[in-house]
């Protein structure tokens, strides 16, 4: 019995042990202003050991259109950036987007992780 269980217990670690969980830290809604750009930002955090900080290139996805992210000060795992809205739009929809090195056999690899979408309202007043 214990044969069949350890390699499921196995996989299910190892599967799991790559994961990425994004927490959007951009209130939901904003108050429009005359330069049409909003503040977003994003932390991620990961049990992937193999990850190479210090190669994650950020985005935020507008349809498909990239956006640059930057790092935010004194934090490794924190990106912002500026989502542009055309005036008389009141909806925007976007993800983040992160593209990265691993290390790997032979080598580092490259990979992204992409967020679930985010929505950001905003308010004329």
């Amino acid at each position: 019995m214990l044969n069949k269980i350890l390699p499921m217990a196995l996989l299910a670690v190892l599967l799991t042990g790559c994961n990425a969980t994004f927490t959007n830290l951009t209130p939901k809604q904003q108050v429009r202003n005359a330069e049409g750009l909003y503040p977003v930002e994003v932390s991620m955090n990961t049990r992937q050991g193999t990850l190479r900080w210090d190669s994650i290139q950020p985005k935020i996805m507008i349809g498909t259109n990239a956006y640059p992210m930057r790092s935010t000060l004194l934090m490794s795992n924190r990106w912002e950036g500026l989502v542009p809205v055309a005036p008389g739009t009141n909806i925007v929809y976007y993800k983040y987007r992160l593209d990265f090195l691993y290390n790997d056999f032979g080598g580092p690899k490259p990979d992204s992780r992409l967020s679930e979408q985010y929505r950001l309202l905003i308010l004329d007043e």
